[in-house]
């Protein structure tokens, strides 16, 4: 019986190519325009974001992204690249090809998807590297590959994973990280765990990342035992005037300090690898925020990233049935 080549393909969100307002500007015109990103009406939001959002955001962006780029690039870029060649390292042995695409920017899904048709690939798992399934990034990542393999004369098995919140040893490796930090420097007087956040109506409309966060969260604490006022769930990274799932991050850490709260540690768990939002808008200005708030210690645990553990996790996921 002749073995299946299979090949896996982990995608992350993207990143610009560089630390310009130019390269800014074409990440977020291709990501914003993505209907699964923005749910308003293609002519109007076409008007908005030409003439309202692009003529002066990326020129915001561009200097957050400067203060996280570093000789090796973007660390959303090199930290996802580095994770895929631990993963692929271990799965080299039972065949199995690994490569990273990045849902906006590059590499691109459907390149990556037709260097597998070149290798002869005959089975794909696809993994979005969001642990918390969301209409806004798990799904847009499912529309682009079937926009790619729709377009190929036959379609190999695909295994498809959405999602992967309640996976034991995600919430393990995610929970011994913060007990590793709390090792290192000492625990705080509250954990923070911070999700990217989205508009409400997406929950209204079907959308279960709320859901997913709020079983994350309690499922870290619990494995921390953790009693239910040393933690709390907030979402962060709100754009726009529109309601957005509660509580927000900065409201509540700007919130603390009034109610005795001074110290706080910060972790993400609904990113995979550190990027813009973890490592400039969460260890950067919300900690300046929550100083200037009367805060006095504020410590960001770093993500899963391309640690061994981080790779376990992966591994795990690939491979079970």
């Amino acid at each position: 019986m002749t073995t299946k080549k299979t090949g896996v393909l982990l995608v992350n969100l993207g990143s610009p190519t560089k630390p310009t307002t130019a390269a800014v500007r074409r990440f977020l015109k291709e990501f914003l325009w993505d209907p699964r990103v923005v749910n308003i009406p293609r002519p109007l939001w076409w008007l908005i974001l030409n003439f309202f959002v692009l003529p002066t955001r990326p020129r915001r962006s561009f200097l957050a992204y400067r203060k996280v780029w570093d000789e090796k690039g973007s660390p959303l870029i090199y930290l996802t690249r580095q994770l895929r060649e631990k993963v692929a390292a271990r799965l080299a042995a039972q065949g199995i090809s690994v490569r990273d695409a990045m849902r906006y920017g590059e590499p691109t899904i459907a390149e990556q998807l037709r260097a597998f048709k070149e290798e002869g690939i005959d089975s794909l798992v696809i993994l979005p590297l969001y642990p918390q399934y969301s209409s806004t990034t798990t799904a847009s990542v499912f529309d682009a590959v079937a926009d790619e393999l729709k377009q190929w004369r036959h379609i190999p098995e695909v295994r498809f994973i959405s999602d992967y919140y309640r996976d034991p040893g995600y919430i393990a490796a995610v929970a011994k990280s913060i007990e590793h930090a709390w090792h290192l420097r000492g625990r705080q007087e509250l954990l923070l765990m911070s999700f990217h956040g989205l508009p409400e109506v997406l929950s209204k409309w079907g959308d279960p990342y709320f859901e997913h966060c709020r079983q994350t969260a309690a499922s870290i604490a619990k494995q921390l035992e953790l009693e239910e006022h040393e933690w709390q769930m907030v979402f962060q990274s709100r754009f726009g005037k529109a309601e957005w799932l509660k509580p927000y991050c900065l409201d509540t850490l700007k919130e603390l300090p009034k109610r005795g709260i001074k110290t706080v540690d910060m972790v993400c768990p609904g990113f995979a690898v550190d990027c813009l939002e973890t490592l400039e808008e969460i260890a950067i200005a919300n900690k300046e925020e929550f100083i200037k708030a009367g805060g006095s210690a504020y410590h960001y645990i770093p993500a899963l990233n391309d640690s061994d553990a981080h790779a376990d996790v992966i591994i795990n996921l690939l491979t079970q049935k």
